[in-house]
């Protein structure tokens, strides 16, 4: 049997907290599993096979969005072009599905066996 506790606590960024405040709300979520939603989503995106650069690429267009007043003008470049068909395509097949479901099974089962899911409401 692991020593490993089934959780541990880690330093985030305040903004970062506040964004997954934000977020959690609207999905009625908590913020830790707001973050882990999130975390989910990128690990299920890299092993669809989104690149270090695609990745990249789609945090500077978050993070200047989050700076945006006016309407924003999404920004074309060939790579956030190719970025944009690699995700569709991925979305479009299924794949892109298919591992984030698979991701949140894996939680999901982890969660059960360390007993400490959450109960309905």
């Amino acid at each position: 049997m692991s020593d490993v506790p089934p959780f541990v606590s880690v330093k985030l960024p305040a903004a970062l907290v506040g964004q997954a405040r934000e977020s959690a709300q609207t999905m009625r979520r908590s913020v830790a599993s707001q973050i882990e939603y999130w975390a989910t989503l990128g690990r299920a995106l890299e092993h669809a096979g989104l690149t270090t650069s695609d990745s990249q690429a789609l945090i500077a267009r978050q993070e200047r969005a989050a700076y945006t007043t006016s309407p924003p003008v999404l920004p074309t470049s060939p790579e956030l072009d190719d970025l944009h068909g690699h995700v569709l395509a991925l979305a479009k097949s299924g794949a892109l599905a298919d591992r984030a479901q698979d991701a949140v099974t894996r939680n999901k089962s982890k969660t059960a066996r360390s007993g400490k899911g959450r109960k309905a409401a």
